[in-house]
């Protein structure tokens, strides 16, 4: 078998990391949630659900993959509990339905790159008009794919990681230029009031699940992509640091995603922020008016905020089809360039519903199931994303620091993790770890998971 390869440095494998973590669910994804959730007050559930559970967890997979250099399936299976390999599967088959719609919302944004530089600006009509040329939306995202997978099948070291250290300071970068610009426009600091002063009066029981689902979204968690990229990672790399960087990292870019929407909608608003709980036609909709509103900067701001989607966007995109590739290597010993585009093929194929779900398609639209959270009509990708990101997520995520801290015992994953780290061991990290892997992690994600499983699909409340 060939060598598996690996990252060639710790700023190489933080980055690659972190840019799985960040992408169109911090950019497209949190500053709806945010609105939706009633601003500030969602900010700080999330930001909780962040550094409490979600750091924890992702030192677990990430030691996990280091300790067996394997994939998600593989690697329960190297620890010698092989029964156990269906919580790989399960997340391997997550990331594959989320790489399905996935791509298509990247194929969107990729698209508006040349609608905002051709100047095309309009609410809610122009988008659903863009989603019914099915031949040219699907272009997009086939061309977006296939750049995914460009990278993938170069290797982790000359691919993934040589990829991410472009992308990733390119981002911050871009970000914070629409940051201050965004700042400078009228009625920018009611955005603000709006994103970062709390009224907790609005946190309810929705709120509080939504924000952990979009934590544990954000960061890759779940799925098996931090058990993949750990399995390139050395055994001198200090995981809890690295864990925390990425942590960081990833919130960083969210916070930043706000500061620059928000002042936006301010601006359209006139201070109302009318509009910012648009959903995820936040991205497509709402924005795509406040920048032609702008005058002839409006087309230049339009075009670097879709590039900048698409950047982060693709960083993600590579981290969730190196999962199934790294799947078919180790087990399946496909070779790894024939089992990118094999695997990159499929994933297109099976998010052609998700692209029909849109208007073209009656079926896969409104009509596809009306199940979902009661009784409520929904298109494909929706449910799709109901039943990978909000379900079978928290589900991994939960048996996934069970078994670490149950069955592969907490012993071992403190000496996978104080490989790297001389003073983990008998620190405050070490004993919260334990805690938050063996006891809060496993309850708090079996609780989520239920709560939303009855609530998506069967319209049951229980708060």
């Amino acid at each position: 078998m060939a060598p598996r390869g690996g990252f060639s440095s710790r700023i190489g494998f933080i980055a690659a990391a972190a840019g799985s973590a960040v992408g169109l669910g911090n950019i497209w994804g949190f500053p709806f949630e945010v609105g939706e959730g009633g601003g500030a007050a969602f900010v700080v559930i999330y930001l909780m659900f962040c550094f409490i559970l979600c750091f924890p967890v992702m030192a677990t997979e990430i030691a996990i993959g280091r300790k067996t250099q394997k994939n998600p399936v593989g690697a329960f299976t190297a620890l010698g509990y092989k029964n156990w390999n269906w919580v790989g599967k399960l997340g391997i088959l997550a990331g594959i339905l989320i790489l399905s719609f996935y791509n298509v919302i990247a194929g969107w944004a990729f698209g508006y790159i040349f609608e905002m530089a051709a100047g095309h600006f309009g609410g809610g009509e122009q988008f659903g008009e863009y989603t019914l040329k099915i031949f040219k939306v699907g272009g997009y995202g086939l061309a977006f794919m296939a750049t995914t997978a460009l990278v993938v099948s170069r290797g982790i070291s000359g691919g993934i990681e040589k990829a991410a250290k472009m992308l990733m300071p390119t981002l911050v970068v871009m970000m914070l230029a629409m940051v201050i610009y965004s700042l400078t426009l009228p009625n920018a600091m009611d955005g603000i009031r709006f994103y970062l002063v709390p009224d907790f009066s609005k946190i309810n029981a929705g709120v509080v699940y939504n924000a952990m689902g979009q934590a544990f979204f954000s960061l890759s968690l779940g799925m098996g992509a931090l058990i993949t990229y750990g399995s390139y990672v050395n055994k001198k790399e200090n995981i809890v640091s690295a864990a925390a960087l990425i942590t960081l990292a990833d919130v960083g870019i969210a916070v930043i995603a706000g500061l620059m929407i928000f002042p936006l909608i301010g601006f359209m608003s006139g201070g109302t922020m009318e509009g910012a709980a648009g959903g995820p036609g936040l991205i497509f909709v709402t924005l795509p008016t406040i920048f032609g509103t702008l005058g002839s900067i409006g087309p230049v701001v339009g075009t670097l905020f879709f590039v900048l989607l698409c950047f982060a966007a693709l960083t993600s995109t590579v981290s969730l089809l190196e999962v199934p590739v790294a799947y078919a290597v180790d087990e399946l010993n496909i070779k790894r360039n024939r089992a990118v585009w094999i695997v990159a093929g499929i994933i297109f194929a099976i998010g052609i519903p998700s692209l029909l779900g849109f208007g073209y398609s009656d079926f896969f639209s409104t009509a596809f199931t009306t199940y979902k959270e009661g009784g409520t009509d929904t298109d494909f990708l929706s449910f799709i994303a109901s039943l990978a990101n909000d379900s079978i997520l928290p589900l991994g995520g939960c048996m996934i620091a069970f078994f670490a801290a149950h069955v592969w015992r907490k012993h071992n994953l403190d000496d996978e993790l104080a490989e790297g780290s001389p003073n983990y061991k008998g620190s405050f990290v070490q004993k919260y770890l334990n805690f938050a892997v063996g006891y809060l992690a496993p309850f708090v994600l079996a609780v989520v998971f239920v709560l939303t499983v009855l609530f998506k699909f069967f319209g049951i409340s229980i708060f």
